[in-house]
């Protein structure tokens, strides 16, 4: 098992965040290149949340979060009522498969598994099983712009499926300037650009889908008291995007709180 590559995974912080437009713009366009721009956070609000849920994998949708979670015997498919923390629907996958990240396309949720080679597609509403799917190497995360999928693999390239094949169409790389991402972990797909956790670290990487360029950093070292990260794999991830109302919410495992902040930038 691994916190990525550890033994343990348990609870989940969701952090919400308004962005504004400001904060979304665009990669610099000098001939000489400057360093992406970084930004940090304001808290808003706090809400509860499940301490012992190991967030693989996030998504919201018309006011619930649905949730994947990890671990061997302990990995599941949840939906969540935001405000109060509550699992109003859950579903337990078999103990032999580490469960990953987790996407929304159309009526169905598609999850991935660790190092099982199989993915899940289940109906939105109900949480039945529809089919299965497969892929080579690692399952991490998922994400959606509505027309792909996009699949992260612990490693600095980004996958892009066909989302009703779930065939793998092509390849990205991540790099900040010339330097390769490693540990690309939990996605979410937030106007236009695609977010990334980066495994172990207290970063989202804002990256450009077109080119794998990463176009800014999010800095969210202080959300949680350390006092709640003494757990080893209680690290950061876990993205979600409530497009309508422009607020981003973010997870940790082994976190018990969840919050809503504003990003702002970093002085």
């Amino acid at each position: 098992m691994r916190f990525r590559r550890t033994t343990q995974r348990i609870a989940t912080v969701l952090l919400l965040v308004t962005f504004s437009p400001f904060l979304l713009g665009q990669s610099p366009q000098k001939t000489h290149r400057t360093r992406p721009p970084e930004c940090t956070f304001q808290i808003v609000q706090v809400f509860p949340h499940d301490s012992t849920a190991f967030t693989q994998g996030l998504a919201y949708r018309d006011g619930f979060l649905y949730e994947g979670t990890g671990l061997n015997g302990r990995s599941s498919l949840r939906k969540v009522r935001l405000e109060t923390g509550e699992v109003v629907q859950r579903i337990d996958l078999p103990p032999e498969y580490f469960g990953e990240g987790i996407t929304l396309v159309d009526n169905e949720i598609v999850q991935l598994t660790w190092q099982s080679h199989i993915g899940f597609v289940y109906d939105l509403s109900d949480f039945h099983l529809l089919r299965r799917f497969s892929y080579s190497g690692e399952g991490w995360g998922l994400a959606t712009n509505g027309s792909e999928i996009f699949m992260s693999d612990g490693t600095p390239e980004i996958r892009v499926l066909d989302p009703g094949t779930l065939t793998e169409k092509r390849r990205f790389t991540v790099r900040d300037g010339a330097t390769p991402i490693e540990n690309l972990n939990e996605l979410e797909f937030v106007e236009g650009e695609l977010f990334a956790n980066v495994w172990g670290s207290d970063r989202i990487a804002r990256i450009s889908p077109k080119n794998g360029e990463v176009v800014g950093w999010i800095e969210l070292k202080g959300l949680l008291s350390p006092v709640y990260r003494l757990q080893m794999g209680a690290v950061l991830n876990g993205i979600a995007y409530d497009a309508p109302h422009k607020r981003l919410f973010v997870t940790g495992k082994l976190w018990p709180s969840i919050f809503e902040i504003r990003i702002v930038p970093k002085t």
